[in-house]
């Protein structure tokens, strides 16, 4: 089983290679198998792509916004022909259900691409009227992007990064996770292949010291990150050393309400999908449910029900549900949280422990499990896990669970999930998260701006809000009269 690149970096419309660096090894989570080794870039090759990245923006800038728009339509075009064998590549990397990948990854990465390529051509300033002068501003690209990812979507967070950022005009220079390495250089190749100028999306692995070096050089003039907060607070405190613009989308512990007078089987469906789906692994994830008193019997004998159905097996299998954790290390972790909460009292319901599944011994396997009676001072309930775990918690009043819902440092997302809508728009206005939903959870449509509050970052993915956040305004104030001074 082998997924091996031609070279490890992208950079001025070419595969290169650096020596120098250390070498990634790209595990398939299933079995643990090597798909892929590659190579992170040292100094010399975050400058070549710096290099590159900064002659070609200038050019690139300077095509109107609808040429622009068209080579990123024809990308996402390219994207949609190829998506099984991304959607393979992807389950490869991460692990995650084929089942997943074909619907949530190249796809997602293909709408986001068109969509802003629909709005590279809107990219306009606005006209004041002064009487004897104008003022007009313009709408500029920040210049070279560096963006980080997250392994959990590899190709879509390349895309929901590149897409505004080359749509505003800026290049890109993008560094994937050292332990999802192999889909952002698919996505330069088709990048290239639809009309993007060399230089203009380059693409280095690395490990954080790789990230650094992004971060503080000094010809980058923006940072997007999607990680974890302890990386943003580092991301951010670099970035600050030359003032770089900094988009960052960190983790959460975000809530899920449940009231009483909820549609118990579609509540499930949306704490399954807010705990389960990419085996957990979604920073937006709804990991403390809060459920009313009076549902709450109904609702916990639904969801071990249909929990104990999930179908856990070859991730390259469309009937599997679940794959594995994306390694072995973050096994580790989460298995530790699982130890936790069953030493702090949490009742546990089902899972709990690592599933027997022949021939795929070797992988990074957890079953997904469900705490229940969890208050607010356990651990696993105020620390993100990142994996297939669900903590439920009981509630009584609106006043009571929406103060709870907020006593967190991050403020990522909440759902709510009532049939009383003028509940349901009262108390998302009282949560302080920066993506909601009612009686749905984590659809992230690219129309529709994503982002968090407090310690989970900073700036909005998607929507026009991201297109906005990779420009500059300029204002331009022109005089009609003369010049007069006192002197």
């Amino acid at each position: 089983m082998r997924a091996q690149p031609p070279a490890s970096h992208f950079i001025d419309g070419a595969y290169v290679d650096d020596p120098a660096g250390v070498e990634i090894v790209s595990r398939y989570p299933a079995t643990d198998e090597v798909i892929a080794r590659l190579t992170a870039a040292t100094a010399a090759t975050v400058d070549a792509a710096v290099a590159a990245a900064t002659r070609a923006q200038v050019e690139w800038a300077a095509l109107p916004g609808r040429e622009r728009g068209r080579i990123l339509r024809r990308a996402a075009d390219i994207l949609r022909e190829r998506n099984r064998d991304l959607s393979v590549l992807e389950t490869l990397d991460t692990g995650k259900a084929l089942q997943e990948t074909l619907v949530a990854d190249a796809a997602s990465g293909a709408d986001c691409l068109e969509y802003f390529g629909g709005l590279a051509a809107s990219v306009e300033g606005s006209t004041v009227d002064l009487g004897s002068a104008f003022v007009y501003t313009r709408r500029e690209p920040l210049g070279v992007v560096a963006a980080i990812g997250a392994w959990n979507y590899p190709i879509q967070i390349a895309c929901w990064k590149a897409a505004p950022a080359l749509a505003a005009g800026n290049a890109v220079i993008f560094k994937p996770a050292e332990t999802t390495p192999l889909s952002a250089l698919k996505l330069a190749e088709i990048l290239k292949e639809a009309g993007l100028p060399d230089g203009v999306y380059n693409v280095v692995q690395g490990h954080g010291d790789t990230g650094r070096m992004l971060v503080r050089h000094p010809g980058i003039a923006k940072v997007s990150l999607t990680g974890e907060s302890g990386t943003g607070r580092k991301v951010m405190a670099d970035a600050a050393e030359t003032l770089k613009h900094v988009t960052l989308e960190l983790g959460g512990k975000s809530p899920l309400i449940v009231f009483d007078d909820a549609h118990v089987e579609n509540a499930v469906s949306a704490a399954m999908l807010a705990n389960f789906y990419s085996t957990g692994q979604i920073c937006s994830n709804g990991t403390r449910v809060f459920v009313q008193k009076g549902l709450k019997d109904r609702f916990l004998d639904r969801l071990v029900a249909r929990t104990k159905a999930i179908r856990l097996g070859d991730p390259l299998d469309e009937d599997t549900h679940l794959g594995p954790l994306v390694s072995h290390e973050h096994r580790k972790k989460v298995l530790s949280y699982l130890e936790i909460g069953k030493a702090e009292g949490a009742r546990l319901l089902v899972g709990g422990g690592v599933p027997k599944l022949q021939g795929f011994e070797g992988g990074a396997w957890v079953e997904p499990t469900v705490f229940a009676d969890v208050t607010d001072d356990m651990r696993i309930a105020r620390e993100e896990i990142f994996g297939p775990v669900m903590a439920v918690l009981d509630f009584e009043t609106e006043e009571e669970v929406v103060a709870r819902a907020n006593d967190t440092p991050f403020g990522l997302a909440a759902g709510v999930f009532t049939a009383d809508i003028t509940r349901a728009h009262r108390v998302i206005g009282r949560i302080k998260a920066g993506t909601t939903w009612i009686n749905a959870y984590n659809l992230t449509p690219v129309e529709m701006p994503f982002g968090g509050m407090k310690q989970s970052g900073l700036g909005r993915e998607n929507g026009r809000a991201a297109l906005d956040a990779y420009t500059q305004v300029k204002s331009v104030y022109v005089a009609m009269g003369d010049v007069e001074a006192p002197y």
